[in-house]
């Protein structure tokens, strides 16, 4: 789970990583008072899970409060890469002096942590990592040790920070694993981390992604969800326990297995060229329940999706028999009656294939088309989602 940057800071504020004093606010009117209540020069940044505010016009530094509320009015409703701006943070400005960046991430292809850290911050560090991978020190972080004062120094010096400030970074360093690990995140950047004309080091722009898998130990991150942001279809299959990603299509996807459905997903593709170019309308993968209140669940939040035309059901019997499934497409029908107005191409391969095709043929329901094979069923749900 992505944060917002203002859910970042009051994580870093929490572990006492130095940040500088931010006032979200959704209006104009609240922004002129967070300007008026902070003083001086301020920066009203839009509040987006996507890079790149700056060059899209979502961050100014103002520098009064009529200033700030005509920068809210501006930011506040901007489309930013197809992310529309509700929130907005005021922040405190800052006299820096040097930029800087550090990062702590999960690097699953070596089952270790990893820290990237530069004395040149503030872009972006894709850009970094391209025009001067030099400058990107890449620290190999042990789980079990972590970082502590002395890891944090060797990182330090690996990323040639003047000796002067090698202390100051580290202790940050420190803090921001601390917020890594105690709120078992995925990802803990600041970009820029800067030295102020003071001699502060402050953590000016956050961005922290943390483990949902680990949201048991962490009830106090259900506040941190934006549900009003989600895709609502995808949230109503969240509740249902469905892995369900929305997609730009018109067929939808129902498989039993993330392999299935991603193969599925390719055929069906293939096949829409030949049919006005429909494409999958959804990734849904029921795993290994295909009982009926499952089956019913997936497929109303497929046909919740007003650009879905057909559907097609791609499942192969293993543990869950085919003629389990037959009764559960069955009584998923019969569940959701007048509400069933798409059809269905219905693909059964595997263990009961034969029961399964018989209950489904018995049941002989208008809306539902059975297929042979894959390429079959992909083909029938294309074309019926040009028709």
């Amino acid at each position: 789970m992505d944060l917002y940057e203002y859910q970042a800071r009051d994580l870093f504020e929490k572990y006492e990583v130095p940040v500088l004093p931010g006032i979200v606010a959704t209006t104009p009117e609240e922004v002129r008072a967070a300007a008026e209540k902070l003083g001086g020069v301020v920066v009203v940044k839009a509040q987006v899970k996507v890079g790149g505010r700056g060059k899209a016009g979502g961050v100014k530094v103002v520098k009064t409060p009529d200033e700030a509320e005509e920068a809210a009015k501006a930011i506040l409703g901007l489309d930013i890469k197809g992310h529309v701006v509700r929130t907005v943070m005021v922040a405190a400005g800052a006299r820096i002096a040097q930029e800087f960046y550090f990062s702590v991430l999960l690097d699953r292809a070596n089952r270790s942590y990893l820290s990237l850290t530069s004395v040149e911050g503030g872009m972006e560090i894709e850009q970094l990592a391209v025009e001067k991978p030099e400058a990107l020190a890449r620290i190999e972080v042990d789980p079990i040790t972590g970082i502590d004062a002395a890891k944090a120094r060797e990182i330090a010096v690996a990323a040639n920070f003047p000796a002067e400030l090698v202390d100051k970074v580290a202790d940050v360093f420190v803090k921001l694993y601390a917020v890594y690990t105690g709120e078992d995140a995925t990802l803990v950047e600041v970009n820029p981390l800067v030295l102020t004309e003071d001699g502060d080091v402050v953590a000016l722009d956050g961005k922290v992604s943390l483990d949902e898998n680990a949201d048991f130990r962490h009830p106090d991150h259900e506040a941190l969800k934006d549900t009003a942001a989600e895709d609502p279809l995808e949230l109503k299959a969240k509740e249902n326990d469905l892995n369900y990603v929305k997609l730009d299509g018109q067929v939808g996807i129902i498989g039993n297995g993330a392999g299935l459905v991603m193969s599925t997903l390719d055929v069906v593709a293939y096949a829409g060229e030949a049919h006005g170019g429909v494409k999958p309308a959804n990734f849904l993968d029921i795993g290994g329940g295909a009982s009926a209140e499952v089956m019913a669940a997936g497929l109303d939040v497929i046909l919740g999706d007003e650009q879905v035309k057909s559907v097609f059901v791609n499942v192969f019997g293993g543990i869950t028999a085919c003629d389990a499934v037959a009764n559960g497409i069955v009584k998923a029908l019969e569940i959701i009656g007048d509400g069933a107005t798409k059809p269905l191409v219905v693909r059964l391969d595997g263990n009961n294939v034969e029961e399964g095709r018989r209950i489904l043929q018995e049941a002989n329901h208008p809306l539902v088309t059975l297929a042979a094979t894959m390429d079959e069923g992909a083909d029938k749900a294309a074309e019926l989602a040009n028709a």
